[in-house]
C-alpha cells in the first residue's frame, strides 16, 4: 500500500482485465456453437457477443495500465530535474500492448460473429440422389439394347 498512486491504479487494472478476460473465455465457451451448453443458436450468438463486449473491456484495460505505466516512465526519463532512478520501457510493456491489441481484435470479432447468425438464415441443401447415364438408358431403352454411346456425357457418365 506505499507504493505511489499510478502504480496502484496499474496494478488494478491488469487485475480488472486479467478478471475480464477469464469471464469472457468462460462465456466464449458458452457461447460457441460446438458447445451443447447454453441453449438456442440465438442465445449462444448473444453469450459470444457477450464474450466480445467482456474482451474488448478487458483489452481496454490492459492497454491503459501498459499506457498510464509508460507514460510515466518517459515523462520521468526525460525530466531533467528527476533525480532518482529513471527507468527504461521493457519488453513487458510491449508484450502488454501486444496482448492488449490482441483481445481487442479477438473481442471485435465475437461481436461481430452474431451479425453473421441473425441476418442470414442457413439454407438447407436437398440431395435429389446420383443418377447416371447407363441407369437412365436402361429405363429408357430397356426392350431395345442398343450398342452406340450416348451423345453427350455429363460428369456421371464415367463412374
Amino acid at each position: 500500500l506505499c507504493l505511489t498512486g499510478y502504480i496502484q491504479a496499474c496494478r488494478g487494472l491488469m487485475i480488472s482485465a486479467v478478471c475480464l478476460g477469464f469471464f469472457g473465455a468462460i462465456f466464449a465457451l458458452v457461447g460457441m456453437k460446438c458447445t451443447k451448453v447454453g441453449g438456442s443458436d440465438q442465445t449462444k450468438a448473444k453469450i459470444a457477443c457477450l464474450a466480445g463486449l467482456i474482451f474488448i473491456l478487458s483489452g481496454l484495460c490492459s492497454m491503459t495500465s501498459c499506457s498510464l505505466y509508460a507514460n510515466r516512465i518517459t515523462s520521468e526519463f526525460f525530466d531533467p530535474s528527476f533525480v532518482a532512478q529513471k527507468y527504461e520501457l521493457g519488453a513487458a510493456l510491449f508484450i502488454g500492448w501486444a496482448g492488449a491489441s490482441l483481445c481487442i481484435i479477438g473481442g471485435i470479432i465475437f461481436c461481430f460473429s452474431i451479425a453473421e447468425n441473425s441476418n442470414s438464415a442457413r439454407r438447407g441443401y436437398a440431395y435429389n440422389g446420383a443418377t447416371s447415364v447407363m441407369s437412365s438408358r436402361t429405363k429408357v431403352h430397356n426392350s431395345v439394347p442398343d450398342k452406340t454411346p450416348p451423345k453427350h456425357f455429363d460428369k456421371n457418365a464415367y463412374v
